[in-house]
């Protein structure tokens, strides 16, 4: 059993089932889809760090009161009873992922998922602090010293004072953030309340510093099921081959494809183009370090290079590698769809940039559907979509109408557990309970108790009118009296209302005499 295991690789060409992870430099980009990532990240980080600080009524604007199981949110209220609320919000969050993801791929990821919104504004401070990506990476490269420590240590700095915000304002969802930093100075937080924001922190720190692209690509589970959710009409970006390939730099001058005689190629020969420039980098590719991971085969495929083209027969793609630069993830698109990517559109605008300058038309990477780039008819309002649509709208309607038309009231009967009835001396029978009243709303409310049905030999004895305020939890005594001789069970509702009629509860229960 001492005898050591022999590992060898999949195949002769090196092949193997495991690819070390490089750090991915993104490289800055501006463009129309930068700006609509821009603005996302500061409205979503605006909701998060701004909401805690508002002021509703005299509270906390949103604040998820744990302790007293009450959430706050605005105007609302969600009590335990509003469970079923949380629920269909869940299901509308998984409904709007299906009919997004349907429509145009990763939409989620590319501008609203926390990892990708962080990890930008980490991106920031790395820019401010090192450069751009060509000089991180001499930096990276270079040896230790007074500058290198000066900009790693002002980013780390930065990085964990954002980091501590982030953590303080996740903890003051939860406790009242005005009181938490108040205790501050001096040091006054519970133990659980420094460790919420110490640890998310450290995750914010971790995963948007360090981690980034690896949290998408093996830590998520979202990339490896949205295949389920795609199909060839699904908008999303891709790089067409037929314009683009052959690539390769050329003098400026030369025009595009779409003005030129050459055409488009034939899907066949631009994607046999593609396989083979995956499997033989580009000395553009080496020296920028910018080919992608991803292969467009599996281990021991075998791919003649790419023989040397005229002028006349390149494609619109200049080979400048500019489109894999600034991929967060470190991918190149001219390979396909590829589940690292996150559709956050910087290679189209990296694209669009190039393809400015050199005087061609814009779209060589564009968002669009696998049919269109092939020259197939393409229908992106397809049924499953409205389907998806329909539902959504459905149950977004559902959710608004139980939100704004749940009654305010809730009411609860508790018998008396000490003694099932009791007698009197003059011979009639009492029960006692315990009537527990909540009100949900944010006013003074006034509410009628009243015993259905009434005479049959029953009366209610105890207050007939009640006010509870606002979020109070109210106990009544009761009792409930019959007529000497009354024996057995019997059924009575307890009917309370509100003075202005809005709410109307009937909670049923029993009357319990002496066994005939």
């Amino acid at each position: 059993m001492s005898k050591r295991i022999p590992l060898d690789v999949v195949d002769e060409q090196g092949n193997s089932f495991y690819v070390s992870e490089r750090k991915v430099y993104p490289r800055d980009v501006s463009g129309r889809f930068n700006r609509l990532r821009v603005a996302a990240v500061v409205w979503l980080l605006g909701m998060f760090y701004l909401f805690p600080w508002l002021r509703w009524d005299g509270r906390q604007a949103v604040l998820f009161d744990l302790p007293a199981r009450k959430f706050y949110v605005f105007g609302l209220v969600f009590w335990p009873q509003d469970f079923l609320f949380l629920a269909l919000l869940l299901i509308m969050a998984a409904m709007a992922l299906f009919f997004f993801t349907a429509l145009a791929g990763r939409l989620w990821c590319g501008y609203a998922c926390p990892q990708t919104v962080w990890t930008e504004v980490f991106l920031w401070m790395e820019r401010w602090t090192e450069g751009d990506r060509g000089k991180r990476m001499k930096l990276d490269a270079g040896p230790w010293n007074r500058d290198k420590i000066l900009r790693k240590g002002a980013k780390h700095a930065l990085w964990a004072l954002f980091a501590l915000w982030t953590g303080f304002t996740f903890v003051g969802f939860f406790t009242p953030i005005t009181d938490l930093a108040a205790r501050l100075v001096p040091f006054q937080w519970g133990g659980w309340e420094t460790f919420w924001v110490l640890f998310y922190a450290l995750a914010t720190w971790g995963n948007a510093g360090f981690l980034r692209e690896q949290v998408c690509k093996y830590m998520c589970p979202y990339a490896r099921f949205q295949s389920a959710m795609f199909d060839r009409n699904t908008l999303l970006i891709a790089y067409d081959p037929m314009r683009g390939e052959p690539r390769g730099p050329r003098k400026r001058g030369l025009g595009s494809v779409l003005e030129r005689a050459r055409g488009l190629l034939d899907p066949r020969t631009a994607y046999d183009y593609v396989f083979r420039a995956s499997r033989h980098p580009t000395a553009a590719d080496n020296r920028m370090q910018a080919h992608g991971t991803i292969a467009l085969a599996g281990a021991g495929a075998v791919a003649e290079p790419l023989p040397k083209f005229a002028h006349e027969e390149l494609g619109d793609c200049i080979d400048c590698t500019i489109c894999v630069q600034v991929c967060p993830t470190g991918i190149d698109i001219r390979n396909g769809l590829q589940y690292e990517c996150i559709a956050c559109g910087a290679c189209i605008d990296a694209c669009d940039e190039v393809m400015d300058k050199m005087g061609y038309p814009r779209g060589l990477i564009r968002y669009s559907t696998q049919n269109a780039i092939d020259g197939k008819d393409t229908r992106v309002l397809r049924p499953r979509i409205f389907l998806y649509g329909l539902l959504l709208l459905g149950l977004c309607g559902a959710w608004l109408w139980g939100v704004t038309h749940r009654s305010e009231l809730i009411a609860e009967v508790l018998r008396d557990r000490n003694a099932l009835y009791r007698e009197a001396a003059d011979g009639h029978v009492e029960n006692d309970y315990t009537l527990k009243l909540i009100n949900k709303s944010q006013e003074t409310r006034r509410y009628r108790i009243s015993l259905e049905p009434a005479g049959d030999g029953l009366r209610l004895s105890g207050p007939a009118v009640v006010e509870a305020g606002p979020e109070q939890v109210l106990p009544v005594t009761l009792s409930v009296a019959a007529d000497a001789g009354t024996g057995g069970r019997r059924d009575i509702r307890f009917v309370v209302e509100s003075e202005d009629g809005r709410d109307r509860r009937i909670i049923e229960s029993s009357f319990f005499g002496p066994s005939p």
